[in-house]
């Protein structure tokens, strides 16, 4: 799954994705595609610089942030709060393990998820 986000330049992919019928998502936002962004939608948008993460059976608790906890890929426990862009890649990547996609979020006139706004204001 890392070596196919990382060759499609894609910053989150979960299993299903790439017809694995399994609980993983993988994360990651490198330098490379921090600096291609401007600073104003770094800015904007929360971007920060994430190294990978990969989550097998993972779980999301929503309180002030994100919160995804499963294994790594070694198989070792572990737990992560996400926040900004972060935040909003493990819940879509989240979305697609549970079969959501984000047309199921979206106000259709807009094409704005219209979930987002509520979990953060």
């Amino acid at each position: 799954m890392v070596k196919v986000m990382r060759k499609l330049e894609c910053v989150g992919l979960s299993a299903p994705q790439v017809g694995v019928p399994l609980r993983i998502l993988a994360l990651e936002y490198p330098q490379q595609m921090l600096e291609e962004s401007s600073a104003a939608v770094r800015e904007a948008r929360g971007i920060t610089v994430q190294p990978l993460r990969v989550f097998i059976n993972p779980q999301l608790r929503v309180t002030d942030g994100r919160t995804v906890s499963g294994l790594n890929e070694n198989g070792d426990a572990v737990s992560w709060q996400a926040s900004g862009w972060a935040a909003r890649i493990v819940q879509h990547e989240m979305d697609h393990l549970d079969g959501i996609l984000y047309i199921d979020r979206m106000d259709s006139k807009t094409f704005i998820n219209i979930n987002w706004q509520a979990h953060n204001e």
